[in-house]
């Protein structure tokens, strides 16, 4: 479990209980899914490379330090997309790339429709965003596409788990560091996480 990282953040753990709300309504919902995306992304670029810089102050010279890796964030469609604007906002440099996965109802496995990746990759590390690492599928099937991509380093940053999803990604890809606001108790038969928040597509975008 050294590669799962939970955020213990009193600001996560206030906004993510507004979020689970079922009174919470659309428009905050997604206001909710962008702050707490920021959060979380915060804590998973702590190991991001840098290089020194030296810059002039209005008062004299200072050392600093430039952001080294390029990043590429890679939404799973269509809830991923929420989290987009709140990690934008710290890495305004980043690439934005989508996969668009689905899940089956009746096998729960992901299948692809839609994938504009360009040839090589452009960026060295990707960040897979995604707010339910619910059976874990599409979260393996889009590691899978990065891999094959040639990406060298990437990381899931979600807000809820659950153990299932979480022990199908790390026994396929235990070298992708998950990064969550929260782990719940468990899948219902639908695949739904429980307790959960619902689906994160239905409430972002209010056609639950």
């Amino acid at each position: 479990m050294s590669n799962i990282h939970i955020s213990n953040h009193p600001l996560v753990k206030h906004k993510l209980t507004r979020l689970r709300d079922v009174q919470t309504e659309p428009k905050k919902f997604r206001e909710l899914v962008r702050e707490i995306a920021s959060l979380i992304c915060y804590e998973a670029t702590a190991d991001l490379a840098t290089t020194p810089r030296r810059v002039q102050t209005p008062l004299a010279e200072a050392d600093g330090f430039e952001m080294q890796d390029k990043i590429g964030l890679v939404p799973i469609l269509r809830a991923g997309l929420g989290m987009v604007e709140g990690v934008w906002e710290l890495l305004p440099g980043s690439e934005v790339w989508h996969i668009g996965l689905y899940r089956d109802e009746k096998t729960l496995k992901p299948v692809q429709y839609y994938n504009k990746l360009p040839v090589a990759p452009t960026v060295s590390v990707c960040l897979i965003l995604d707010p339910m690492l619910a059976t874990g599928g599409s979260a393996s099937a889009t590691v899978d596409i990065l891999k094959q991509w040639g990406v060298a380093k990437i990381k899931f940053v979600g807000l809820i788990g659950s153990p299932e999803g979480i022990t199908h990604l790390q026994s396929r890809h235990p070298d992708v560091p998950i990064h969550l606001a929260a782990v719940d108790e468990r899948l219902n038969e639908k695949g739904y996480i429980l307790p959960g928040l619902g689906d994160a597509g239905d409430r972002q975008f209010g056609t639950g």
